[in-house]
């Protein structure tokens, strides 16, 4: 006996919970690696990334509308669609973000940190505006919806299978950009060493442009996944950037393997303990533990080897 369940009752709650986890497990990855890619590549802290998380997911709801409404026939598929939309959408409006507000923001993270902010506010506000205020929910296939039952107990819902195939899908594409393209080599030349890049050819503006886009698309993508497990409303996007801004911080910003590390410890353990103990105490414990560690190793779990 463990507390009031046997020993099979517990290991059951665990394995279910773990299962939730990897549920939040997937959003926090999504979510965590465009804003690695932005904090960790370029040191901006983009406090309006919960924003364009919830702009993909609202271009998934009105794929899904439009789709209904005038191509029934391609509803099976609609969500494929309205993924690379969402990327799109986030994409250009991350470019358009950097050149109008960013670039004139650089080695200045205070003004970074306020102007995303109010960035944020202002993209609540037109989401308000368009949408309303109530939160919107899509129509999932038929295909993504049940669950695979693999004990008498335990049941894994199918679209959250689909959730962490598409991120693991994700996760290795930006692996191979960053690590594997010559695009990837110009970010990562640019970040140790700028003027150096910037004197064999490099165009570090342009480098700085596309990465911000290529981060806040994977919040777009991030977004439509997010569609999938929960409903979406104006200012959902804020109740995830906290936790994603401690996966980033305690992975080791700009470690991809650090990210999904701590995407993974940070998910699991909140699952488990909400459990237990009510959602706002399974926070605060994780929060205080991950605060202990990040005392002992204030890089992170992982850190880039980077020569100054």
């Amino acid at each position: 006996m463990i507390g009031d369940y046997t020993i099979g009752e517990f290991s059951s709650i665990l394995a279910m919970q773990g299962f939730a986890g990897l549920s939040l497990f997937s959003v926090f990855v999504l979510m965590a690696l465009g804003l690695a890619i932005i904090f960790g590549q370029m040191g901006v802290i983009n406090m309006a990334h919960g924003e364009f998380m919830i702009l993909g997911a609202y271009v998934t709801y009105m794929c899904s509308h439009v789709v209904t409404a005038y191509a029934p026939a391609l509803f099976p598929i609609y969500f494929f669609i309205a993924m690379i939309l969402a990327f799109m959408a986030t994409f250009a409006l991350g470019v358009l973000v950097e050149w109008a507000m960013i670039r004139h923001l650089y080695r200045r993270p205070l003004d970074t940190l306020l102007a995303t902010w109010g960035l944020s506010l202002i993209l609540q506000q037109i989401y308000r505006s368009v949408f309303g205020a109530r939160e919107v929910g899509v129509t999932l296939p038929d295909w993504m919806m049940g669950s695979l039952a693999l004990t008498g107990i335990i049941e894994i819902p199918i679209n959250g299978l689909f959730v962490m195939v598409l991120t693991f899908i994700v996760a290795f594409v930006v692996y191979f950009i960053m690590f594997r393209s010559s695009w990837g080599k110009q970010v990562r030349a640019v970040l140790q060493n700028r003027v150096m890049a910037g004197a064999v050819g490099i165009n570090t503006k342009r480098a700085d442009r596309m990465t911000f886009g290529l981060g806040c698309g994977i919040a777009g993508i991030a977004g439509a996944a997010f569609t999938m497990i929960g409903s979406t409303g104006p200012t959902a996007g804020q109740l995830y950037i906290v936790d994603t801004f401690l996966v980033v911080v305690f992975g080791g910003a700009g470690s991809l393997i650090g990210t999904i590390a701590s995407a993974f410890t940070i998910s699991q353990a909140q699952s488990t303990l909400e459990f237990f103990l009510s959602g706002s105490m399974a926070k605060v414990l994780t929060l205080l533990t991950v605060v202990c560690i990040l005392m002992i190793r204030p890089q992170g779990l992982f850190t880039l080897k980077i020569r100054r």
